[in-house]
């Protein structure tokens, strides 16, 4: 399987389709594979790099903290060891945040970027929210901390909805049985470059089309975070979905998968 040394780590990484490369940077705790079902859509158009964080699936996983800035720096050398020299992003979650200082320390790699559920900053509530799910990552059986997961990304409509709910039953049991389980270290290093992350006075320096893109009752990432970051970079796009959560882009994926590849197939 498809590894590269940058930035002092052994990291992994998949490919689908092929064209002008899509660099794919998911959120913590999450491999690069649960881009799948966005994945399917953009790979029709692009070449998509869809890579394992610092600290998560077949990545190596160093003693933390990590930062924004030093995972930015291990996705332009996955750039560089794959002779990309410019790449659409887009980056969920801390995976947005990376994205962000991907686009900020490499602006020359970055051609446009979609960040989704992002923040320039952090408030009091969020830092309490992470403090907590740090928490239940050390002391939780994974099924129950995938259970914590899902209330925290996930809206009612979700909940309702029968297959919907059957496929966060199938992800309980997963979790359960899941031989390789993230380490608690690795996931408090990944939440301390969520939690320091601080690019409020840098965004206006970004250079490439951005869309921003969220839902509205995100409680995770609350919408504010999203509006002030694309009203702190200039010319940014900015969509958030009504009756949405975190877990928007499964929530509405029937709109996000091709609202996104339009804006991209433009910029």
């Amino acid at each position: 399987m498809p590894h590269v040394s940058t930035n002092g780590i052994q990291m992994y990484y998949e490919e689908r389709g092929s064209g002008e490369p899509l660099v794919c940077i998911m959120g913590v705790t999450a491999p690069g594979g649960v881009w799948e079902a966005h994945a399917a859509e953009w790979s029709k158009h692009f070449r998509c790099i869809l890579g394992d964080n610092r600290g998560v699936g077949q990545t190596d996983k160093p003693e933390g903290p990590y930062t924004s800035a030093m995972m930015a720096d291990d996705y332009a050398g996955l750039m560089d060891q794959l002779g990309i020299k410019q790449a659409r992003v887009v980056g969920c979650s801390l995976g947005s945040v990376i994205a962000q200082q991907l686009a900020l320390r490499h602006p020359e790699k970055v051609k446009s970027m979609i960040l989704m559920c992002t923040w320039a900053r952090q408030d009091r509530f969020g830092l309490y929210t992470w403090q907590h799910m740090m928490k239940c990552k050390a002391t939780m059986r994974p099924e129950d901390f995938m259970h914590y997961v899902q209330m925290l990304i996930f809206t009612k409509p979700w909940f309702d909805n029968d297959d919907c709910w059957n496929n966060m039953q199938q992800g309980l049991k997963d979790a359960a049985t899941n031989p390789a389980p993230q380490p608690v270290h690795a996931m408090e290093a990944q939440a301390a470059a969520a939690i320091t992350h601080n690019t409020i006075g840098e965004l206006k320096n970004v250079q490439c089309p951005t869309l921003v893109i969220g839902g509205k009752d995100d409680v995770f990432t609350p919408k504010w975070m999203g509006e002030e970051v694309a009203a702190t970079i200039p010319g940014a796009d900015l969509h958030l979905y009504d009756n949405a959560g975190h877990a928007f882009h499964w929530e509405c994926l029937s709109d996000f998968n091709p609202r996104t590849t339009e804006w991209l197939l433009k910029h």
